[in-house]
């Protein structure tokens, strides 16, 4: 189940004062951004640069140390 890895990033970004938005694809916010993102499964997790640009993709199994590196790395 991807909530217990999306649930420990999301407390390892507020730690590091960053943001992370959780969307219901069955909303109507949710599926506009998805069909927009061209989001096909769930869990997709998209992190996004400063500029608005997606940086990185992952589908499936949320791997939160890949995301932290990324964010390290910037």
């Amino acid at each position: 189940m991807a909530k217990p890895a999306v649930d420990g990033l999301q407390r390892d970004l507020v730690a590091q004062d960053l943001e992370m938005l959780l969307l219901d694809a069955r909303g109507q916010v949710g599926r506009q951004l998805a069909q927009q993102y061209g989001v096909r499964a769930v869990p997709t997790l998209i992190v996004f640069d400063a500029a608005g640009e997606p940086v990185l993709r992952q589908v499936g199994r949320i791997n939160g140390d890949e995301v932290l590196a990324l964010i390290k790395g910037s």
